[in-house]
């Protein structure tokens, strides 16, 4: 049986990186000579089967024809002829597109090891163009590899503004959209992700919301960057250093999307920014199925940052009903994710990414202090229904009022 290693493993293995997963393609065999060595078929659509021992995929090497828009739309031709060239040649990127022998020698027709060592991403061939998942493919390789240098080749980046301005892109089923940004969220620089976007003016067209923010400006003595989409990429490569949680890193992007509302006349001021981006990042998550604790988070700490970075001069009272309102006195809570949202956003800007953020401190003194009051007296005083609520609320704030004069 002839076979190569291809794709990423044989990309990650050049670049020193470890290897997760192989893929194997084989020429010259067929789905039966495959069943007969004893291979398990797993593809719905394409021919892919499990090693017998090793449970690595190997697929029989094939060729795609596009047969309608999206990147539903092929018809997949595997037979005993399809050569390795052929089969590397539908894959999207150069980098991509390099196999291995079992013995390490590397097979590359297609100037891949080049590509490398020069951090490009580049795109193989024209048919790059039919399968718009390949713009977000590249986004994301972006997010996993910018911090060693790689960039979008430029006629890689052309082509993918074509497939933007002749409405390929919008052939995106959210779930996919979804799917996509959520493993950039967690890769080491999922900033990348976006910038890459925006590039090619995809983020228009996939996270309007997002890319609207750009070019709106902020006030200079707050915000050196200036510029709140600068800014809200900013934060979240300040979440991606707080937390290795997706849902911090896309709460920490999400914050500010009010602001795109702003009027001009007011800039660079944003009063009401956070309740006027409620219904926008409401609007964001029906449309892409945003699963509900990315949600949620998101939705708070766009609502409540403002009053968690001015933490010290807020009235016990309010930020008793605040922390009430982030759910801190349950037991399961995602106060901590909140305040690294809110971090990140505090840390997101130009020249101050190392200033300390006592407010957290403060908030986490007064949760534990509200969350430690002895309710007994309460439930023991025949109050009864909301009265008993009320009461409870007093002594928190009073908690709260304490453990604030005694720091």
């Amino acid at each position: 049986m002839i076979c190569y290693l291809v794709g990423g493993a044989v990309r990650d293995t050049l670049l020193g990186r470890p290897v997760t997963e192989k893929d194997w393609v084989v020429i010259g065999e067929t789905p039966e000579s495959m069943l007969n060595l004893g291979f398990r078929p797993v593809g719905k659509d394409f021919p892919v089967f499990l090693h017998p021992k090793t449970k690595e995929e190997y697929a029989l090497a094939r060729t795609e024809r596009k047969t309608a828009p999206g990147y539903k739309g092929f018809s997949v031709h595997a037979a005993p002829d399809v050569t390795l060239e052929q089969d590397l040649l539908r894959r999207d990127l150069t980098i991509n597109a390099m196999a291995m022998t079992p013995e390490g020698q590397l097979v590359d027709p297609y100037g891949g090891q080049r590509d490398l060592e020069q951090r490009l991403f580049r795109h193989i061939s024209p048919a790059f163009a039919e399968d718009p998942v390949r713009i977000l493919r590249i986004a994301r390789f972006a997010a996993r590899y910018a911090q060693m240098g790689f960039n979008v080749a430029e006629e890689t980046r052309v082509l993918m503004q074509d497939m933007v301005n002749n409405g390929e892109v919008d052939h995106l089923v959210p779930e996919r959209v979804w799917a996509e940004l959520v493993k950039a969220l967690n890769e080491s620089t999922p900033a990348a992700f976006f910038h890459t976007l925006r590039n090619c003016g995809a983020l228009a067209r996939i996270l309007p919301e997002l890319d609207n923010l750009f070019g709106v400006p902020q006030p200079e003595r707050y915000h050196p960057e200036i510029d709140t989409g600068i800014h809200s990429l900013l934060s979240l490569e300040q979440a991606a250093l707080l937390s290795p949680k997706t849902e911090v890193r896309f709460a920490a992007l999400m914050h500010d999307l009010g602001k795109a509302l702003s009027p001009k006349e007011h800039w660079p001021h944003h009063h009401g920014h956070e309740q006027n981006g409620l219904p926008i990042l409401e609007q964001l998550c029906n449309r892409l199925r945003v699963p509900n604790a990315f949600k949620t988070l998101a939705l708070q700490v766009m609502h409540y940052h403002t009053h968690c970075h001015r933490v010290s001069e807020l009235r016990a009272s309010t930020l008793t009903d605040m922390l009430a309102n982030l759910g801190a006195f349950k037991a399961k809570n995602t106060l901590a994710d909140f305040l690294l949202a809110c971090e990140a956003d505090a840390k997101g800007r130009t020249g101050l990414e190392h200033t300390p953020y006592p407010q957290a401190d403060f908030i986490n003194r007064a949760a534990i202090a509200a969350a430690n009051i002895d309710t007994r007296p309460v439930l023991q005083s025949g109050l009864k229904g909301e009265k008993i609520g009320e009461a409870i609320r007093r002594l928190r704030i009073q908690a709260i009022a304490n453990s604030a004069q005694h720091h």
